[in-house]
Formats: C-alpha cells, sequence, structure tokens
C-alpha cells in the first residue's frame, strides 16, 4: 500500500500536520524519471571545515595558515601523494579504496554569501547568489517529471531541520521526527474525536488527521516494523537518521530522496576535537550504512551526497578555530559512483578576501544528479554534469 493509497486518504488535503507526522500531498503526476533510485542528501549544518577534512598535507603553507588546527603530517591518511583524510574519516577508507566514494574538490559559486540562512537557501534551491528562490532544487525537477503512484511520497525527511532542497513546489514530503517509530505509534492511535461536535470545522480537522494517521500508519509502519538494526548504527541523532533510512529502504518504501541533517559544524571556538567528532559520526554512519545496503543487495540503487553551506576560512583564528569561508570539497558515495577525486584543490596561495576561489559549481554536482541518476533534462540547471555514475 503505497502513494495509491496515500491519495485515497488525503488527495483533498494538500497539507496537515498529525502528531509530529507532517505530510505534504498533492495529486500524482506521471513519471519519466527514473525515480527508483535514491538520493540521501547528508547536510553537514554550520559550514564544514573542508581544509581539515581533507587535507593537503604537503602544502607548508596549510601548516602556516593553521600552526595550531592543522592535521600532523603523520596522523594524516594518504590517499594521494598530495591529500589525505582526517583520521577521524577512518572508517571511509574501504568506500574510497574500492572506488565508491567520490570527492569534489573545492565546490562553491561565484559571490558567495557567508550567512547561515542565505547560504543553505542558494545550496537549496540552486539559485544564483543574487537570486532568490523558495522552491528546493528537487522539488523544481517536479516540474518536469513526479514520482508516479508507486511512491509513498516524494521525499523523506528526518529529524527535525529543514526539509531543505525538498521544500516547496506541493511536494509529497513525509517529515519524521527524531522517534520515527513512536511517531508513527503515536499518529496511529489519534482518536476519532466526536462526530456531533458542534465546530464543523474543526470535526473536519480531525477527519484529515485521522485520515492522515491511517495513511502513514499503513505505508510506513506495517512495513517497517519488522525491519529491526539494533546495534548496527550509533543511537546518536544521526545515527539514529541513517538507521531509519535503512529501515525504509530494505522495508521497501519506495521515495526518491531522505534527506539527513547533522548540526554542529560552526566552528568558530574551539574547533577541536568537536570537529573531529563530527566526521567521526558522519564516517561511522556512511560506512555502517553502506554496510547494510550492500547485504541487502541495495547499494547499486543509493547515492549518499553531502553539502554545507560554505566552507571554513582558510586560516585559523584567535579563538582556536575557523571562520566562514567559501569553497570546500563534497562528497558521494554509492555503488554506482565512480570513486576518485574531481576538480583541483583551490591554492592556498591565491585567495579572495582570504578565502579559497571555488573550481567546481556546486550545480555540477546537481546536474550529475538529475541527469546521470535520475534521467531528467534539468534544463534550469545550465552546469555540465561530472560523470559521477557508472
Amino acid at each position: 500500500m503505497q502513494r495509491r493509497e496515500f491519495l485515497k486518504y488525503s488527495i483533498l488535503f494538500p497539507a496537515t500536520v498529525a502528531s509530529g507526522v507532517k505530510l505534504n500531498l498533492s495529486p500524482a503526476y506521471a513519471s519519466d524519471g527514473n525515480w527508483d533510485k535514491t538520493v540521501i542528501l547528508v547536510e553537514l549544518k554550520g559550514g564544514n571545515d573542508g581544509l581539515n577534512t581533507v587535507i593537503p598535507y604537503t602544502d607548508d603553507l596549510y601548516y602556516e595558515l593553521r600552526p595550531a588546527l592543522g592535521v600532523k603530517r603523520e596522523k594524516v591518511i594518504q590517499i594521494s601523494d598530495k591529500f589525505g583524510f582526517n583520521p577521524a574519516f577512518s572508517d571511509l577508507m574501504p568506500l574510497w579504496q574500492n572506488k565508491q566514494m567520490a570527492i569534489i574538490q573545492g565546490v562553491g559559486y561565484p559571490n558567495p554569501n557567508l550567512s547561515h540562512f542565505r547560504g543553505i537557501n542558494i545550496w537549496n534551491s540552486a539559485s544564483d547568489a543574487n537570486v532568490f528562490i523558495d522552491d528546493g532544487w528537487i522539488t523544481r525537477l517536479f516540474s518536469e517529471a513526479r514520482p508516479g503512484v508507486e511512491f509513498a511520497a516524494d521525499g523523506v525527511n528526518l529529524g527535525k531541520n529543514s526539509a531543505g532542497a525538498l521544500l516547496g513546489n506541493k511536494a509529497k514530503l513525509i517529515t519524521l521526527g527524531t522517534k520515527p517509530d513512536t511517531t508513527l505509534k503515536q499518529a496511529s492511535q489519534i482518536q476519532p474525536g466526536n462526530s456531533q461536535m458542534a465546530n464543523s470545522a474543526l470535526s473536519h480537522i480531525l477527519k484529515q488527521r485521522r485520515d492522515l494517521r491511517g495513511a502513514a500508519d499503513n505505508i510506513i509502519q506495517k512495513k517497517m516494523k519488522n525491519i529491526r538494526l539494533e546495534g548496527i548504527f550509533p543511537q546518536s541523532k544521526l545515527g539514529i537518521q541513517f538507521q531509519t533510512a535503512a529501515r525504509l529502504l530494505i522495508a521497501g518504501v519506495k521515495v526518491p530522496v531522505i534527506k539527513l541533517t547533522i548540526g554542529g559544524f560552526d566552528t568558530h571556538a574551539e574547533q577541536e576535537p568537536l570537529h573531529s567528532q563530527l566526521l567521526s559520526e558522519v564516517s561511522v554512519n556512511i560506512a555502517s550504512f553502506a554496510k547494510i545496503m550492500k547485504i541487502n543487495e541495495l547499494w547499486d540503487k543509493v547515492a549518499i551526497m553531502s553539502y554545507s553551506e560554505f566552507g571554513r576560512r582558510v586560516a585559523e583564528n584567535n579563538s582556536s578555530g575557523t571562520d566562514h569561508g567559501t569553497a570546500a570539497p563534497q562528497f558521494l558515495f554509492g555503488g554506482k559512483i565512480k570513486g576518485g577525486f574531481y576538480g583541483n584543490q583551490p591554492k592556498l596561495s591565491d585567495l579572495e578576501k582570504d578565502n579559497l576561489k571555488h573550481q567546481i559549481h556546486f550545480r555540477e554536482i546537481y546536474a550529475s544528479i538529475a541527469r546521470d541518476w535520475w534521467g531528467l533534462k534539468a534544463n534550469f540547471i545550465k552546469e555540465n554534469s561530472l560523470n559521477l555514475f557508472s
């Protein structure tokens, strides 16, 4: 039971909230894209320090500009003759070695905005820096083709964070809280209410909630209840999100996009050990997710993409941290990823206002996903694909 019954329950109600389960619904559309392939969006909220993630360990200028924060050469996990991983990324080495991890270097855009709110809005909407667009870049793709009636939803947003690229354009979006099983159980226990109540408007609202409760219960809860992955993922906020994403996919809940978020990357002061801990959290969970997807023969149907509103300033500040910057590496993982480096690391000796000059426009990554992964034209994206997928 998937979107066909979703629409039977709720085609008249474009948006409502039922006990923490948020469902934005609209009529079904024929699908032209290959939506059977899922994208897992992982937002590194706050602006990840790319230079301390993929480290130019042979560049003396890196250590001059970061005398305290620079990761010691002997601790760097070397992945080429010039670059290496932060030791916190050690769990990702098997994916890198098996060519299932892509590093896109120097990702950014012209005239970068260093405001958290505006910066992430640009990434979410795929707009230029001076253009304001409300709809997310993925929901903008729905103007070309919608996922079909066999899909439970256009996207699932996990945790308590913004839906980002899944916002707007009448997207069929399910937002689950930080405890999805509890949330779904509570939604399924909503009582019918008094059908004789005088306030007909309130009665109508309660009916919407009951109907949507039934849809959520049938589509998600009944499919997920027998999928248990205890002990595979850390029981952290991100770990629970990855565990839920895995349970959804293993249970056969069809959805093109699942969004996850981890915060804490705005490291203005005392960056260490926090930054390394965050990278380790990302690394462990992606590695665990990859293993469980491979076991269930789903790894070739999934692409994980990291993104962050901006990078950090090249030079460390006087508070043992880094300030808002510009270009930074982003990462893709999956069984069909053509692993390796893409683009060039911006030169530390050629800065603009003390910041790195971007080498690859972030929309080139979006073009790769839209055209090479989902088979869409994505005419609003003018950039070319990076040819990331096999």
